[in-house]
């Protein structure tokens, strides 16, 4: 089996961490493929909140769910997801950052890395225990530099006592080819490492 791509090996980490009636976020709505897939693996009891900025990224993931006849478990947020804990009050299983800018979109409208900081940071505080952030970090753009820097440190910052943080990228990619942060929040008597 070949390695999953950055994309592929998130959906990998959220599938097993969502099951019916989960609660999931994506930060980053864009063109909807994330929010689609959150939306089938939360099932009919499920709930997943979208946010984007950008009308056109709403209206292109409300297509998405509608053709795949998921809308009625997604709410979508006209709103950055800075204010995320002002539209959600649950606790979440997991939740996806896609960060940069709209595919097919205005290349100057991107995500920032403070703002991006901020909504892991809101979305680390309604994780459950055993939930999972999956943030997908592109740096090769003007602005993706400074966001990469930047969400990186968030995650290396993060006590290890509550947290475990996957990096996972491809370092022979040209290009400054995405990374992917997996973000768990720990339970209370997860088991340490095994020795090898």
């Amino acid at each position: 089996m070949p390695l999953p791509s950055v994309l592929e090996f998130a959906h990998l980490l959220l599938a097993g961490h969502l099951n019916e009636g989960g609660r999931a976020l994506d930060a980053t709505a864009g063109n909807g493929y994330d929010t689609r897939f959150l939306a089938q693996q939360v099932g009919e009891g499920g709930l997943v909140w979208a946010f984007d900025i950008q009308r056109e990224a709403l209206d292109n993931t409300a297509g998405r769910l509608e053709a795949s006849g998921l809308s009625h478990r997604v709410r979508l947020i006209a709103d950055s997801h800075v204010r995320l804990t002002d539209y959600i009050n649950e606790t979440l299983d997991a939740a996806v950052f896609n960060f940069g800018y709209l595919p097919g979109g205005d290349k100057n409208i991107t995500t920032r890395g403070k703002d991006s900081v901020t909504a892991l940071q809101a979305a680390a505080g309604l994780l459950r225990a055993g939930g999972l952030i999956a943030a997908v970090v592109y740096s090769g753009h003007p602005a993706g530099k400074e966001e990469a820097q930047a969400v990186a440190s968030w995650a290396q910052s993060l006590p290890q006592s509550d947290f475990q943080v996957l990096h996972y990228g491809f370092t022979n990619q040209k290009n400054h080819p995405p990374f992917l942060l997996a973000v768990e929040k720990r339970t209370r008597h997860q088991p340490k490492e095994p020795l090898l």
